[in-house]
């Protein structure tokens, strides 16, 4: 009896869990020196190796109008809306949050409940896409490899909307 629970514990410590990986993303909103500010509307997304639409993450967007009006320019982040905005009825517990003022944002996905529970094993982006009113439109694509066999970090910088946005995974 004892044999068996030793051979099935040395068995499941074996065998990486994807349940213990751990996918953190920090976005960098750039501070601009404009008449008209306005927070950008941004979504973060994993995209699969053909940049075909995997998961959400996240979807910044102006919650408090009244009558959801906030809703309405979120076909603004065109690559979004296309590949998964259009289906989502908002706002969506969970993924959605208010838009986020210039600086550094850290977003950390983890556990059986987050997005990355579902993802087979294979290569992958974080797709993060901002648009502003009275403003541009920027998307800024970070690879990685999931599940992780070890820690991994990149990243990549945007050039107006979006600063730097860097993808850190660990087992």
């Amino acid at each position: 009896m004892r044999m068996r629970y030793t051979v099935a514990m040395t068995a499941v410590m074996g065998v990486p869990s994807v349940f213990a990986a751990d996918l953190t993303v920090k976005v960098e909103i750039p501070r601009l020196t404009v008449a008209e500010y306005h927070r950008p509307y941004t979504a973060l997304w994993i995209e699969k190796a053909d940049q075909s639409f995997a998961a959400n993450l996240s979807v910044w967007y102006d919650l408090k109008m009244k009558n959801n009006e906030g809703t309405k320019w979120l076909k603004d982040m065109r690559q979004w809306w296309r590949k998964s905005g259009r289906e989502l009825q908002m706002p969506v517990d969970g993924l959605s949050g208010a838009t986020r003022a210039p600086g550094e944002h850290t977003l950390t996905f983890g556990g059986a409940k987050s997005p990355l529970d579902k993802l087979p094993a294979g290569e992958y982006a974080v797709v993060v896409e901002a648009a502003r009113e009275v403003g541009g439109r920027e998307l800024v694509r970070v690879p990685f490899t999931w599940p992780p066999t070890a820690a991994q970090s990149n990243q990549a910088k945007g050039e107006h909307e979006l600063g730097a946005v860097s993808v850190a995974v660990k087992p």
